[in-house]
Formats: C-alpha cells, sequence, structure tokens
C-alpha cells in the first residue's frame, strides 16, 4: 500500500490524486510491504529555489527527488522520501515536446519514485536501466516512449 500525501502549492491545474496515487502505486509495486511519500505540487519560484539550495542550479526544474534519510535503526520504517514537482515545468515541456501533458505528469512521478528506490541516470549503464523501467511502467498506462523522439501525443487513457 502507498500512503500519498499530496501538497497542492500551485494554481495550476493538475491531475487527480487518484492518477498520482496509480503512477505512484505502479512505480512501487517491486517494493516489498508498505511506501509513505509527499509528493508538492509547486510553482516556478518555489521550484527555483529549491532547485538552487540542493542541487546549485538556478533555475526551476520538472521533478526534484529527496529520498529519506532514515537512521540505520529505523530502516523498517516505510518512509521514502519526497517529491517536488513544478505544475509550469511540466505543462511547458509537454507542450515543447509534443507529449500529451497527463503522459508526461505520470513520467514525473515514475521517474521521480524509481529515484527514491535508488534508482539513477548519471552513469550510462545506470541511466539505461532506469529509462528502460520507465519505458516499460509507461507502456503499461498506454502512454508511449517518453524518450523517443517526435512523439506524438495521445489521448489520455
Amino acid at each position: 500500500m502507498v500512503e500519498l500525501d499530496l501538497q497542492q502549492a500551485s494554481s495550476q491545474p493538475t491531475p487527480s490524486e487518484a492518477r498520482f496515487r496509480q503512477w505512484c502505486e505502479l512505480a512501487l509495486r517491486q517494493r516489498s510491504g508498505d511506501s509513505e511519500l509527499t509528493i508538492r505540487i509547486v510553482d516556478e519560484a518555489e521550484g527555483q529555489d529549491l532547485n538552487r539550495t540542493y542541487r546549485q542550479r538556478d533555475y526551476p526544474t520538472n521533478v526534484l527527488s529527496f529520498p529519506a534519510d532514515v537512521p540505520d535503526d529505523m530502516l523498517d520504517i516505510p518512509l521514502l522520501g519526497d517529491l517536488v514537482i513544478c505544475a509550469a515545468v511540466v505543462e511547458r515541456e509537454a507542450q515543447e515536446q509534443g507529449k500529451a501533458a497527463e503522459a508526461h505528469w505520470a513520467h514525473m512521478v515514475i521517474h521521480g519514485c524509481l529515484h527514491l528506490l535508488g534508482y539513477d541516470h548519471l552513469e550510462d549503464e545506470e541511466a539505461e536501466e532506469m529509462e528502460g523501467l520507465e519505458r516499460e511502467l509507461l507502456a503499461e498506462l498506454g502512454f508511449p516512449d517518453p524518450y523517443a523522439e517526435n512523439v506524438t501525443a495521445l489521448p489520455t487513457p
């Protein structure tokens, strides 16, 4: 089971809580046991501030992942961490890349959840593994390959 704390700190429209939960459950299904995480939807100012503070990059980004730093004697708690998603960036990227907005939202949630599970894309081999899993999970939802060039936006399933 996924316990999701969805925080709306942006006035932009976003997918429903049910959709966020569906995407998290799909991305986290490989994890045995319960999972707790927070998704905070932010505006560009907050997204830029967090990206500057934690990644030393002075611009708003689509998704930031903050894995829980749990002490060794508490490793059995289900807390995974937090995702911060900038609504304006996700919507703008979807338009620029010719993707359905819902498909891009799903991709950002799945991408962030995989980071919380320890996946990364700094090395080519890691990137191939993570991107392959993202493609597989998004295909299960009926969304096209998010890394394909000239993606044609599909209707929301």
